[in-house]
């Protein structure tokens, strides 16, 4: 049976303890996915339990949420993939208003199934903004556990951030989005910091008056 890595958890800007309850929710979730021994299945699901414990006691979220989002997630874990459109529009970058808390961000969200990142986030330019792209640049490949994104969040995400040229379309609101909008550097709204912050965003600005810079990763 494959095995977590059981060394030090890794330098990262979230806190220790929801670093530990990441570490323990996965090495709950790959051991009642390849446990025959039903003893050994009942260690695996209280594991689960102190991890939900954990990350409720550290964060807002209700226990019993924390135990459904840990519960839902089955076979060998893995992180989550967030994709996010990074367009300009002359010296303005495009921003989506978030219904869930008022804020601005990149367009994006989770990569689906049978979609590429490529894919992925064109759709989700075109959900949320009403914009037609095409993703022409992988700009950068970040770990959300170490950038300083607030809230927590209960799953460990990898976050792909594609540069998009602008082909066409309108600004169009939605169920999550309220507001559409383009907005130079030195005057960015409020952000979802959730989903990108400050500093991501004027480091694509970089990116675009240095178009030949290497990908970010961590």
């Amino acid at each position: 049976m494959p095995r977590a890595n059981p060394g030090t958890v890794p330098e990262m800007n979230e806190p220790h303890w929801l670093a530990w309850a990441k570490q323990i929710q996965a090495i709950a979730q790959i051991g009642l996915t390849y446990t025959r021994d039903p003893y050994d299945r009942e260690r695996y699901e209280q594991l689960r339990h102190i991890a939900a414990e954990i990350f409720a006691a550290g964060s807002d979220f209700p226990l019993e949420q924390v135990r459904g989002l840990f519960a839902g997630e089955t076979g060998y874990a893995t992180p989550k993939v967030d994709t996010r459109g990074v367009v300009f529009r002359e010296e303005e970058i495009l921003l989506v208003r978030e219904r869930e808390d008022g804020c601005w961000t990149l367009p994006g969200g989770w990569a689906d199934v049978l979609e590429s990142p490529a894919e992925s986030v064109v759709r989700e330019i075109r959900e949320e903004s009403g914009y037609e792209t095409r993703a022409t640049k992988l700009l950068a490949v970040y770990d959300r556990s170490k950038h300083p994104h607030v809230p927590p969040y209960p799953h460990h995400v990898y976050k792909l951030f594609f540069h998009c040229e602008l082909l066409g379309g309108e600004p169009t609101t939605s169920h999550e989005i309220t507001e559409v909008g383009f907005f130079k550097e030195n005057a960015l709204p409020e952000l979802s910091v959730g989903r990108v912050t400050e500093g991501q965003i004027h480091r694509f600005f970089e990116h675009r008056g240095k178009p030949g810079m290497a990908t970010d990763f961590d």
